[in-house]
């Protein structure tokens, strides 16, 4: 996949930007404040369908042109997946005339055709690097999720759809455990949200194995030669439901031992994870919260044996996160090269630590 034009209206500082993509590097350099990072906010955005910067879509609105009775940003993209041509628009519309205050929306266009959300996701592929993005490796678990899910989200369909339902499945039943501790109640009701839990988290649970084990593969190869063979690189997943533990729960494992868990069915997941559920059911009562699932999984990122976000240099993190995401680049590619049938594909990769947009083969 490769960007060859980029129009971008009212987006944060940008009035009016329309730009043709050259190949193969482009070097961006400007002073400060010039939008240098809002450009690649913009290109990440058409990605992932949210800002690395901002908490609400609003504040990607043009400030100026958001005092006026109607705001529209937008951001237009054309880029090419194989030999075929797409063109890719997101609209951000603020009513500032609405009765309810600022009503803001969202329109996605693809190839013309307006689209969900979900389904606009994974049509257009970017990785980015960022200085900050040390929190992948350093940050709380949540950080590693994160990154787990925009990755998954732009590769795998149907994984977005996935990730938001278990989401809106896990308030429904932790609000559930939440009466049956303060009031009692009919503990089958729990059922009903077990399986639904149960069917979406064990997607999530397969996709996020699946991808950092063929991530690790690539980013153990790639850190290999930053460090000239002196380093190896693990990605160890701890997913809070293992469905390669055994039945009581304990694994007698270190923690860069290897689990292989590809050979493990969808089914074996969610009859296990339904096992543990109800195993665990009066603790999660008592507690009111659900206490297994993928909304506590983890990953750790280890050089020679020692956990880098507790014991790594800056130097060795940086080393890492440069590895992790070179290898996320060539994750992507291979993602293209199942779904296209084609060698060599191309992808849009954006470095903002190196200042640099670049379209590689």
């Amino acid at each position: 996949m490769i960007l060859t034009h980029l129009s971008l209206t009212n987006f944060r500082a940008f009035a009016r930007l329309d730009v043709e993509v050259p190949r193969p590097t482009l070097l961006i350099v400007g002073e400060n404040a010039q939008g240098k990072t809002t450009l690649l906010e913009a290109i990440y955005y058409l990605a992932t369908l949210t800002s690395f910067h901002t908490e609400s879509d609003r504040q990607l609105i043009n400030f100026l042109a958001a005092r006026e009775p109607l705001a529209v940003a937008r951001i237009v993209a054309e880029f090419v997946r194989g030999e075929t041509t797409h063109r890719l628009e997101v609209r951000l519309i603020q009513d500032n005339a609405a009765l309810n205050g600022n009503r803001l929306r969202r329109e996605i266009l693809v190839d013309g055709v307006k689209r969900t959300a979900r389904e606009a996701l994974g049509q257009f592929n970017a990785v980015l690097f960022l200085p900050q993005m040390t929190n992948i490796i350093e940050g709380a678990p949540e950080e590693r999720r994160r990154y787990l899910n925009m990755a998954l989200s732009q590769v795998m369909p149907g994984y977005a759809q996935a990730l938001s339902d278990y989401a809106q499945v896990l308030s429904q039943r932790n609000a559930l455990l939440k009466q049956l501790a303060e009031r009692g109640g009919d503990l089958g009701q729990l059922q009903y949200w077990d399986a639904l839990l149960v069917d979406r988290g064990a997607l999530l649970i397969q996709a996020r194995s699946k991808a950092l084990d063929e991530i690790e593969t690539l980013a153990a190869r790639i850190h290999d030669r930053l460090t000239r063979g002196q380093e190896v690189l693990r990605l160890i997943y701890r997913p809070a439901y293992d469905p390669a533990a055994p039945e009581n729960g304990q694994m007698a494992l270190r923690l860069d031992t290897v689990v292989k868990r590809d050979q493990i069915s969808l089914s074996q997941i969610q009859q296990g994870f339904l096992r543990r559920l109800e195993a665990l059911r009066g603790e999660e009562i008592s507690r009111g919260m659900t206490l297994i699932g993928p909304h506590r999984d983890e990953f750790r990122v280890l050089s020679n044996g020692i956990d880098l976000g507790d014991y790594g240099s800056r130097g060795q993190v940086r080393t890492a996160l440069l590895a992790l995401k070179l290898a996320e680049v060539a994750w992507m590619r291979l993602g293209d090269l199942t779904s296209l049938g084609i060698w060599p594909p191309t992808l849009a990769v954006i470095g903002k630590a190196a200042g640099t947009l670049g379209v590689r083969e």
